[in-house]
């Protein structure tokens, strides 16, 4: 799995003008499952995301978690983090999981995620979204699993 994961001050996602997720100080995670991920990718990824330390300390070091800083996430599938451009201008998504494998391992993030104890809320598999966010630092991480 794969996921790009920023820090932010606010973030919500909204579908045909209707919010559906949001989060304030916290993290704003992408997700996308690539063929032949498992449970098991899913699991690890979410356990790394839980313990990232990219929030500042008291010394104003990134050495915190975001559980360590109080906040929450928005996950939002995006299988567009699959993208190839190695040949062309045009990009290839083949490396993507399927759509049914795609949304049952992206449930299965967001499960892991708040088995850690992070508040979670989220986008609409395969919908249509506007996401808006304000990243904070900017820090913008991609992490792969």
């Amino acid at each position: 799995m794969r996921a790009l994961v920023q820090r932010v001050t606010e973030a919500r996602v909204d579908i045909a003008g209707e919010t559906v997720g949001r989060c304030g100080a916290g993290l704003m995670i992408l997700v996308c499952a690539m063929r032949g991920d498992g449970e098991g990718n899913a699991d690890d990824l979410a356990a790394r995301v839980a313990k990232l330390r990219v929030f500042r300390d008291g010394e104003g070091r990134m050495n915190r978690a975001l559980l360590d800083a109080g906040g929450s996430a928005l996950v939002v599938s995006q299988f567009t983090l699959a993208a190839d451009t190695s040949r062309g201008n045009r990009p290839g998504f083949s490396d993507a999981a399927p759509p049914e494998e795609g949304e049952r391992l992206y449930e299965r993030f967001v499960e892991a995620l708040r088995g850690h104890g992070v508040p979670v809320e989220t986008g609409r598999f395969g919908a249509d979204m506007a996401v808006h966010l304000v990243n904070d630092g900017p820090v913008t991480i991609m992490m792969d699993r």
